[in-house]
């Protein structure tokens, strides 16, 4: 997940859109806006797969929260997804998290990404991944870092 830049006038009215929608109380409250990926074709793909259900999950470094003073996600969250530009486009809802080395992570675990048809394959991204994200945070990739497993459901999308 990276957070970018987006306007706040758009996630404004999106979100006012969803709670009138959803009927949901005025004061309800949301985690973050994000796209995820570190690059325009990767995050406008995973949005792509979340969209059609087929991304389930997603996961992060544990230690990028520390880094960035962040509050992790926790079960119930509300949370804004955007295209590369900053387009609000679904919102989800964290239903689990898992907390766990890089190393212990299966491929019954990251399947629910949607994004591989390997454990291989889905090291090789993420490992690539947590270096860049590591590289700009001031953390550094190891196999025992942890990561934070967050199983989401879409609960709207335009």
């Amino acid at each position: 997940m990276e957070k970018q830049k987006h306007s706040e006038e758009k996630v404004d009215i999106f979100w006012k859109t969803f709670l009138k929608e959803t009927g949901r109380p005025k004061t309800t409250k949301y985690l973050e806006v994000f796209h995820f990926e570190l690059t325009e074709k990767w995050a406008n793909e995973l949005l792509r797969l979340v969209l059609i259900g087929q991304k389930k999950a997603t996961a992060s470094s544990l230690w990028s929260y520390g880094l960035e003073d962040e509050h992790m996600p926790e079960i119930g969250d509300f949370s804004i997804v955007t295209d590369w530009e900053g387009v609000p486009r679904c919102v989800i809802q964290t239903i689990a998290i898992t907390i766990l080395p890089f190393s212990d992570i299966t491929y019954d675990i990251c399947k629910r990404e949607g994004e591989d048809d390997t454990l291989e394959s889905w090291r090789d991204g993420h490992i690539r991944f947590f270096k860049e994200e590591g590289k700009a945070l001031g953390y550094e990739f190891r196999n025992d870092m942890p990561v934070v497993f967050e199983d989401f459901e879409v609960v709207y999308q335009i």
